[in-house]
């Protein structure tokens, strides 16, 4: 697989009332095509957020959106453009940071968590001291980290509860 350069390719979700910051990496490819965060079907974002939340696990991009700024989280990614095979984070090189100034300047963040080590990685290198947030690295809901059950993956997450 050849590398390529990815810029991302669709903003932040948040509104005025957000009160902490997912974040992810970069989009995976399923992702990029859907133009929306966490598109691949075996991702367990969606039905893990719907669990965590007390809410049905939303279908629709429409219901997606809803779930989450209902609820007073946004989301983003820690990189904004770089060089990637497929959705391999593992093979990210030239990464450059998202801004995620305006997210915050919008909104009442007060926490920020990454979903994995790859975004946890890029914010604290390039975010953590400009924004002046620590970050809490939550393990990935990607189908990569199939060692993780749904239960101990809730386990781990509900600590974004007390935020909320």
């Amino acid at each position: 697989m050849e590398y390529e350069h990815i810029v991302h390719p669709f903003g932040p979700l948040y509104d005025e009332r957000s009160k902490i910051l997912i974040l992810g990496s970069l989009p995976s490819v399923k992702s990029r095509e859907q133009n929306f965060f966490y598109g691949h079907p075996q991702n367990r974002y969606w039905p893990l957020m719907a669990s965590l939340l007390g809410e049905p696990a939303p279908k629709t991009l429409a219901e997606k959106k809803a779930l989450v700024l209902a609820h007073g989280v946004a989301m983003w990614d820690s990189v904004y453009s770089c060089d990637i095979k497929g959705s391999g984070d593992q093979s990210i090189k030239n990464a450059v940071p998202t801004d995620l100034r305006p997210v915050l300047e919008g909104s009442m963040i007060r926490a920020v968590f990454c979903n994995g080590a790859a975004s946890y990685k890029y914010y604290c290198r390039f975010q953590e001291k400009e924004l002046g947030i620590k970050a809490v690295q939550l393990p990935s809901t990607s189908p990569a980290n199939a060692a993780w059950s749904m239960e101990k993956l809730r386990d781990e997450w509900k600590i974004i509860l007390e935020y909320l």
